[in-house]
């Protein structure tokens, strides 16, 4: 994979610059700029080396259509405020806008051109449709950089095929990522452990068959924590369930027994009345959920005070820790407490502290914490469980 440094002199040269702008908006407001801080860093340095750079990105899921409420110019308004300088926002991608924005400019430039996913070739499934669209977005640019960690796990004409047709290289963002991610998959300093929340265990099945030999102790929280105290044989109301993993939870229990990996499942819950904020709620033991005032209508909602403490000390003990999903629904205060103690302990580990993006990374930000009190918060969800699953990043793979 060819670095930054790899490039020759970029002093005058157009260089399309592939980032992961994709950040939660209200009604046009930024609520959470993680992602256009994290590509500052890169911008910067080719804006330091004279080079004219045409930011690309995409945000939401506009579906190939135009859609106002999924343009990019606040985007490019907060990124000219972390930048300290003009940024000129193109309306369009590949039309007579963008065109002319990019042959106006001058060493130094910084233009951000409008959402790439209002083009359908983006995304499309037919090859010589990104093809197409890629070349397009070719005719910008000398040198292509690859600084979007969160979309290289999909082959998208932005990411895969314009990475073809332009000398290209890994940004500072995608770099930092790709060291981090590896120190948790070879060597990671222990003891080492992994806590896993989010609503499915579906969604983690890869991530924890690849870590499972390598780590010390895995945590459980979150919804996909009832399918494995199922499997425990617990009864859990009408907590989330999926019935089809039951067995292979149980079969999960009996080969980390047989690795000596410790899984950590909490042992009390918060049990509400219902999803809301007007809920009642109650604190009781994990193999007691129907056992509650609730009965089996009782939806356990987030891990117990208890369980939190016990996994913030194992957290703080560690040498190591990857962090990846909420442990109850954050978002409502009465079942934010396991999420921010855990967030908390991340904060005192005196090894490496990594939140692996997604819910993990928005829900740090909208507790109330830094991001530079965390090792590393990853920019991308789904790009770094598939990294820690094994699999091939087309993204990174074409960068070579």
């Amino acid at each position: 994979m060819r670095h930054l440094g790899d490039l020759p002199s970029l002093d005058g040269k157009r260089v399309v610059t592939r980032c992961d702008l994709n950040v939660p908006l209200d009604n046009g407001r930024i609520t959470d700029d993680g992602r256009i801080v994290a590509s500052v860093p890169t911008i910067s340095r080719l804006v330091e080396q004279g080079a004219m750079v045409v930011v690309i990105s995409h945000l939401g899921r506009p579906d190939g259509k135009t859609d106002e409420k999924y343009s990019l110019a606040p985007v490019a308004a907060r990124l000219g405020e972390l930048l300290k300088q003009d940024v000129f926002f193109a309306s369009d991608t590949v039309g007579s806008e963008a065109h002319g924005a990019v042959k106006a400019m001058a060493p130094g430039a910084v233009v951000v051109l409008e959402n790439l996913r209002f083009n359908a070739a983006e995304t499309s499934k037919d090859a010589s449709e990104r093809e197409a669209f890629a070349a397009k977005l070719a005719e910008y640019g000398d040198f292509f950089v690859s600084d979007g960690f969160g979309v290289v796990h999909r082959k998208q004409a932005s990411v895969y095929e314009l990475a073809k047709l332009l000398p290209n290289a890994a940004g500072l963002l995608i770099e930092k990522e790709l060291e981090v991610l590896t120190r948790l998959t070879t060597g990671a300093e222990r003891p080492y452990v992994v806590v896993l929340g989010g609503s499915k265990v579906s969604d983690k099945l890869a991530v924890i068959d690849h870590l499972l030999p390598t780590v010390d102790k895995l945590l459980i929280g979150g919804g996909m924590l009832f399918t494995f105290l199922a499997a425990k044989g617990f009864k859990v109301g009408a907590s989330l369930l999926e019935q089809d993993q039951i067995e292979v939870c149980r079969e999960y229990l009996s080969r980390a027994e047989a690795l000596g990996v410790e899984v950590v499942l909490p042992s009390d819950i918060v049990v509400a009345s219902k999803f809301g904020a007007d809920a009642e709620t109650v604190v009781t033991k994990a193999n007691e959920i129907e056992d509650t005032d609730f009965g089996a209508s009782g939806l356990g909602l987030d891990i117990g005070p208890e369980s939190a403490e016990n996994f913030a000390k194992e957290i703080r003990d560690a040498k190591t820790v990857f962090w990846n999903g909420p442990m109850g629904v954050f978002e409502i205060a009465k079942f934010a407490n396991g999420t921010r103690v855990i967030a908390e302990a991340l904060t005192k580990v005196s090894g490496l502290s990594v939140v692996g993006g997604g819910d993990s990374a928005a829900a740090v930000r909208i507790l109330g914490f830094e991001d530079s009190q965390f090792g590393h918060i990853s920019t991308g969800g789904g790009a770094s469980l598939e990294f820690l699953e094994g699999k091939s990043l087309p993204g990174i793979d074409v960068l070579a």
